[in-house]
């Protein structure tokens, strides 16, 4: 079981009464069964600090392959190098030292920066996993803002992380965000001692916001671990956290299937609501590599976490042929009260493609990847075999047509009178599925709002949709769920989406 370990502060740490650290209730938002919290921070350290006097070095010990260590520096690290109570770090991120005594000791003084790629190399030199959070936030304001960060820490913090292509979470921006529209009067209720340290309430509000954060790196080896109360808080919006790009591996498909960062049922007596299809609903890791998200991701806000489990499987690269390789492994663990939502027909052209039309025709082909001789259907034959496998578990299918590109003729974006768009279509009423006409509905909206402002939901330029694409996308497919004559998801959806 991998342990998910805080190296941190007072702003951290279990703290006193009137002083209590994030740090103390995270562990509540996690499965002991899936994942165990140590919490390390201490007051009244620094990075340097936490170092020198051994503390990062007995954390280490601790840690072993596959675990976590978030690691949140700053508050301290301003203050004096030589004097009391001579714990501060040399300000930027450079190489440069500074030998001082402290009580009679010498010590060999470093940057904020060398420290934070100190703590990097020794957490990836145990085979486990660095996280680097800015700070939370004091309680100063300004013309009715909060101030945002203690010096620019939080942005040396943010710079190392991606220098060094370490997971993110901006929780000074998380907080401060929040802080802003709660107000100076409420949020002073959770500031009982000073500006720096927070009351339970403080550090639980705080507590709940990492959480978000950690949940907004999207990597499901984290996920995995959290309790139901963990799961139910939302994710953070990726503004708010940075995730290093991973390229697909070369080689073998297990370590594909890795790479892939797929998710899996939280609890598995609920229902499940499976999304499959290609980069569109889920782009590469589903973590936003080149700013592109497709709409599952955000589909997330539409649906209760207590009501059931939303698990995004699209695959980038494939067509409702293609897919059918990872279907093999779907499949079977579809039960009854489960939905699968399909889209397909962005990568069923070519030599990958599918035939073709909604026949039962057939032709042998060459598979480009295992070289081996298979046996192609049309594109409707696959979605009538996606749709009968679904039904004979139990589940109900939903069938969506592709979403349009950023394709435009006199005015207007391109639509195909005969191809994927129909046939999902015909393929929907003669089963009797539920069908979400995506490409139709998707594209009046962007006719709407003009090519210029379409052109802002694209990362590139025609296919993928950045963050904001993926928004609106998932806001039409909820609107189109709400519309149907038969909605599948009717028992598990929010009236609009979780703010």
């Amino acid at each position: 079981m991998p342990t998910l370990f805080i190296a941190g502060d007072s702003t951290a740490a279990n703290g006193t009464p009137d002083a209590i650290g994030w740090g103390r209730m995270f562990a509540d938002y996690f499965d002991p069964a899936r994942m165990r919290v140590v919490n390390r921070a201490i007051g009244g350290r620094s990075s340097r600090t936490f170092v020198s006097e051994g503390r990062w070095d007995r954390l280490m010990e601790e840690v072993k392959a596959g675990d976590f260590v978030i690691i949140q520096f700053g508050h301290n690290d301003g203050g004096p190098i030589d004097s009391p109570p001579a714990r501060g770090s040399l300000p930027g991120l450079g190489e440069e030292t500074r030998e001082v005594t402290v009580n009679g000791r010498q010590e060999i003084v470093h940057t904020f920066g060398w420290y934070l790629r100190k703590m990097i190399s020794d957490t990836r030199a145990k085979g486990a996993t660095p996280i680097l959070a800015s700070l939370t936030v004091r309680n100063f304001w300004k013309d009715g803002r909060v101030e945002r960060g203690s010096g620019r820490f939080g942005a040396w913090t943010r710079e190392v992380a991606e220098a060094e292509k370490v997971a993110f979470i901006d929780l000074t921006k998380l907080i401060a965000d929040r802080y802003d529209q709660m107000g100076p009067v409420e949020v002073n209720s959770f500031f009982p001692r000073d500006h720096v340290h927070t009351s339970w309430d403080g550090a639980r509000f705080n507590a709940r916001l990492m959480v978000s954060g950690l949940k907004g790196l999207r990597e499901q080896s984290i996920i995995r671990g959290l309790s139901r109360e963990g799961r139910s808080l939302p994710t953070a919006e990726p503004e708010n956290v940075w995730v290093p790009p991973r390229s697909r591996p070369r080689g073998s498909q297990e370590a594909f299937e890795t790479w892939l960062n797929l998710g899996q049922p939280a609890d598995p007596d609920l229902p499940t609501i499976y999304l499959i299809g290609d980069s569109t609903v889920r782009t590469g890791r589903g973590t936003g590599d080149n700013g592109q998200f497709g709409w599952g991701d955000p589909f997330e806000n539409y649906i209760y976490p207590g009501k059931a489990n939303l698990v995004n499987l699209a695959v980038g690269g494939t067509g409702a042929r293609t897919f059918m390789q990872h279907w093999t492994r779907i499949e079977p663990r579809l039960k009854r009260g489960d939905v699968v939502i399909m889209q397909f027909g962005h990568n069923d052209n070519g030599a990958r493609g599918a035939l073709r039309g909604i026949g039962e025709e057939t032709e042998e082909r060459e598979n480009p990847e295992s070289g081996e001789t298979e046996v192609v259907h049309t594109f409707g034959w696959y979605l009538r075999k996606y749709i009968a496998d679904t039904r004979a578990r139990g589940a109900t299918p939903v069938v969506c047509s592709l979403i349009p590109r950023n394709l435009w003729r006199d005015g207007r974006i391109a639509r195909t009178a005969d191809g994927h768009a129909a046939w999902a279509r015909a393929v929907a009423e003669a089963e009797n599925v539920t069908f979400l006409d995506l490409h139709e509905l998707i594209a009046q909206r962007y006719e709407a709002m003009g090519q210029e402002a379409v052109n802002d939901l694209f990362a590139d330029g025609r296919v993928h949709t950045n963050w904001k694409g993926a928004v609106l996308n998932a806001e039409v497919v909820a609107s189109a769920l709400r519309e149907s004559a038969v909605n599948p998801l009717q028992a598990f959806m929010r009236p609009g989406p979780r703010r």
